[in-house]
């Protein structure tokens, strides 16, 4: 949190969908690019840290994204992957994963085997903390590894659960992750 990043989002998603999805865009084809393409954006940003998300990254690492990852590591780039959990990571992916189970249709969309291949997990939450617990509590999930992130795809949205998920953080000893360029730029894309 707080690195300047080059973002890589990639198209496709796994169902069910996030009904609170505010990139709904990303689970369409995106703009088909050649790995160097892609890799030569990466490196106009002059930064080595990418974040590559999605839709759900890892629907293309067999198409791919195992090649680019293989490229922007050669290039000194760190990489970061943002993933649902739908499904399984990847054990030769190199990048940092950060895993973030979704609860949706009244169970949680989750692939098991993540659990020890994730490096962190982070769940994006309003004041519902007791599906949280007991998910934290069956996977055996180390509090330092627990990310809380308020919900809100704008700055108002954010702040309306801003403090109680602070507070519970501070409570349960996991760590407050806000969503930094929301709370600067609110609902602006591009930066």
């Amino acid at each position: 949190m707080g690195q300047p990043a080059a973002f890589v989002r990639l198209s496709r998603c796994v169902p069910p969908f996030c009904p609170w999805c505010d990139t709904v865009y990303a689970r369409n084809r995106g703009q088909m690019l050649e790995i160097s393409q892609v890799v030569d954006r990466v490196l106009e940003f002059k930064n080595n840290f990418v974040v590559i998300t999605g839709g759900e990254p890892f629907l293309q690492w067999d198409s791919g994204l195992q090649q680019l990852e293989e490229r922007l590591l050669a290039a000194g780039c760190r990489i970061q992957y943002e993933t649902s959990g739908k499904l399984e990571i990847p054990v030769s992916c190199r990048g940092f994963k950060v895993c973030s189970p979704k609860f949706i249709e009244g169970a949680w969309q989750f692939v098991e085997a993540n659990i020890d291949v994730a490096d962190i997990f982070k769940f994006v939450v309003a004041d519902d903390f007791r599906m949280l617990e007991d998910f934290i509590k069956k996977h055996k999930i180390p509090g330092q590894k627990v990310w809380m992130m308020p919900l809100g795809a704008g700055r108002a949205d954010q702040m309306e659960s801003f403090a109680r998920v602070w507070e519970y953080c501070v409570r349960k000893k996991f760590n407050f992750a806000p969503r930094l360029h929301i709370l600067a730029f609110d609902r602006r894309k591009g930066i």
